[in-house]
Parts: structure tokens; sequence; C-alpha cells
């Protein structure tokens, strides 16, 4: 571990054990070298990278202070990590079977809280879906939110930063399916109606039926045709078929 690794990780001890809580003030750069038994350039670089992973946040003229440190603020550099994964297909498939664990469990937990105003907003996105059914990238996008609306019905903070970190990448292989696949919309108009209404009954255990179903399918398709495509039909970052 470097000198700078183990100044970073002397401040987030402070942070852990609440010495320094979300919002508050850190010393003085000077004070809190000395208090720490850093030399100032070396406090300097973990207050840095600490600011960077949005720990710390340094407003000029005032100080460096200690964030919220909401899920949605620590974790909102996952979709930029998982944009620099490898763009091969175990990499997606990767993915895929990540969001196959997390998804269906997350909609059987809505199931359990959902109120009706936010069944609104799901049918909503929803009926969306169905107006786009002959624009794919259209679809998709509503697809998503279609999504996220589900998931954010959990009240899990936590919960929806992970599965929003992970949705760009497999959102351009759900266009690419669309696209090379003619009966995909229609399938997936069917899938996510049969979650919304499994949604309507609160009905914790039919949802992530309907869910993992939904899902299922996707990486399927997907597993059976990276499997036999060559590279060059990998899905693109465009989202067009190469």
């Amino acid at each position: 571990m470097s000198l700078t690794d183990k100044a970073i990780e002397q401040i987030r001890e402070l942070i852990r054990t609440g010495a320094l809580p979300p919002g508050s003030k850190l010393p003085p750069e000077p004070e809190l070298a000395a208090q720490l038994g850093l030399s100032r350039n070396l406090a300097r670089e973990a207050v840095k990278a600490l600011a960077v992973a949005r720990v710390l946040e340094v407003r000029r003229g005032d100080g460096t202070y200690v964030t919220s440190l909401q899920p949605s603020l620590l974790l909102e550099g996952l979709g930029g990590a998982v944009e620099l994964l490898q763009s091969d297909s175990a990499a997606l498939l990767d993915l895929m079977e990540v969001r196959r664990l997390l998804e269906p469990v997350a909609t059987a937990l809505a199931a359990t809280r959902i109120t009706d105003d936010q069944l609104a907003q799901v049918k909503q996105h929803l009926d969306a879906m169905r107006a786009a059914r002959d624009d794919m990238e259209q679809l998709n996008a509503h697809d998503a939110a279609f999504h996220r609306a589900v998931v954010s019905a959990t009240g899990n903070e936590t919960l929806l930063t992970l599965l929003e970190g992970i949705s760009g990448r497999t959102l351009r292989a759900r266009i690419w399916r669309g696209l090379v696949d003619d009966q995909a919309a229609g399938r997936t108009l069917a899938e996510h109606e049969a979650i919304f209404d499994a949604l309507c009954t609160r009905d914790a255990a039919l949802s992530q039926a309907a869910a993992l179903m939904h899902v299922s399918h996707t990486e399927q398709w997907l597993r059976e045709h990276l499997r036999s495509a060559a590279p060059a039909e990998d899905p693109p970052e465009s989202g067009k078929p190469a």
C-alpha cells in the first residue's frame, strides 16, 4: 500500500467511526496533516482522491466537507466503470447475469411496497412502450424507464443505483436484439405487461417470476446469438448491428 493509500485509509477511518460524520467540515489542511501524522502533501493528495470518489467535497474559499455519503452519490461512478469493461461477449453476459440475479428480486420487493401512484407511473412507461413498438431505440428507452420506476418503488436507493449502473451496457444489447429479431418488440411488450399485471396484485412471488422470465429470455437470446456470431457481429456501441 502506497503512502497516499494509507493517508486515504486514515481519513476514511475517521468517517467510518463517526469522527467525521456526513456534512461535517474537515480541519484545515495543516491541522489535518498534523492530526494524522502526515505531510501536508500527502494529506492534500488523499483529500483530492476522496473528492474524486465523492466522499469529500472541496468548496473553494470555504473548506472541505464530508458529503452526504448517499448511495446515489458514492455509487454514481459505477456506470462509468461498467462502460470501461472489456467490450466482449463474456463481459456483456456477465452483466446480464448480474441483472438476472438482482432485478427479479427487486421486482418482488417492489410488489410489496409499490403505491397506487407508483403503479400509475409504471403504467405510463408501459403505455409509452406500446406507442413506440416500431421504434426500437425509443421502445428500449421506455423499457429502461419502466424498470427504473419499478425498482424505485422498492425505496432502496442502493439497489436502484446498482441496477442503473449496469443498465446502459445491457440497454445497447437489448436494442441490438430488437434490430435483428423481428419478434422482439412483441415479446418484450408481453413480458412487461406480465410484470405490470403481477405488480398490480402486489404478489411478490408472481412479480419475481414475471421479471425473471423477462430477463432470462433476453439473456438466453444473447447467449445463443453471441455464441454463433463472429466478433464483428457483437452489439456495437452505436446500438446498430454491425
